[in-house]
């Protein structure tokens, strides 16, 4: 299976375990995960008004270079981004005669965007995954965090139910691990706001982790960089139960047997390729 790959930004950087621990497990299942060359940032927010066509040149212009192959994508915040704009593009004609003429590219609008999730329940199966794992993840309990952004606006995102999604904990369940159900795993996290109004989006962050905590939790999983690093600024708070927060990847990394080593060496020779 063979898929043109969007990083982003955040990827590169601060959610490089992110990265890493996708592409090396990729490569175990079967998985092409071709970068996009000469990629550039989405954007991170998807533009509130449909006339706000200068937002939508980065998502449009990386649409357009995956040439209508499937576009795969980690970050939430990047596959939000990309999916909407294509979902614009498929319906207003005018604004894509505008964009795709500003670049200078043809874009019809079509093509998969798939976020790597989806290219695991979707395309590769659950239950082949589950046929592939080497050390089950059994034992250790498992909560799905999975914010906003990959879930709403449910039509364009068309991700999973927005009220009761599965994906995330059939995941777990083909991993080995123990799922429990938070009641705030489909809340937003406020990592908008976490600059202006700290304190409201730490008192969001409190309320997903304690809810977690409170159903026997050990783990969050998260594929949303912005969250990630929202709760674990609230995940050690002294005198609560600690809980870990993972990257999904991270844990179908463990899974599938990989060990750091081959990580950090499979991310040391990526990086070299691309210099």
């Amino acid at each position: 299976m063979r898929y043109r790959y969007f990083p982003g930004c955040t990827l590169k950087g601060q959610a490089k375990n992110m990265e890493d621990t996708t592409l090396l497990s990729a490569r175990a299942l079967g998985i092409e995960l071709e970068e996009l060359p000469d990629w550039q940032c989405c954007g991170a927010v998807y533009p509130l008004y449909e006339d706000e066509l200068i937002s939508l040149l980065s998502p449009v212009r990386t649409l357009a270079a995956a040439e209508g192959e499937p576009l795969v994508s980690l970050c939430a915040a990047c596959h939000h981004v990309l999916k909407r704009a294509q979902a614009l593009m498929q319906r207003n004609e005018e604004a894509r005669t505008k964009v795709t003429d500003h670049l200078e590219v043809e874009y019809s609008g079509e093509g998969r965007v798939l976020h790597f999730l989806e290219v695991l329940r979707d395309d590769l199966g659950f239950d082949k995954l589950a046929e592939m794992i080497k050390k089950p993840l059994e034992g250790k309990k498992v909560a799905a965090y999975y914010g906003c952004l990959l879930l709403r606006p449910s039509k364009e995102m068309q991700f999973d139910d927005p009220e009761n999604p599965t994906i995330m904990e059939d995941f777990l369940k083909a991993l080995g691990a123990e799922v429990v159900k938070s009641p705030y795993r489909i809340e937003c996290c406020g990592a908008y706001l976490s600059v202006t109004e700290e304190g409201v989006a730490r008192d969001t962050v409190d309320k997903i982790i304690d809810s977690a905590r409170n159903v026997g939790a050990e783990a969050l999983i998260t594929a949303c960089p912005l969250c990630s690093y929202n709760l674990e600024n609230c995940a050690k708070d002294e005198g609560k139960e600690p809980i870990k927060i993972y990257y999904f990847s991270e844990l179908l990394a463990e899974a599938m047997g990989l060990q750091f080593k081959q990580l950090v060496s499979a991310a040391k020779e990526r990086r070299a390729q691309q210099k």
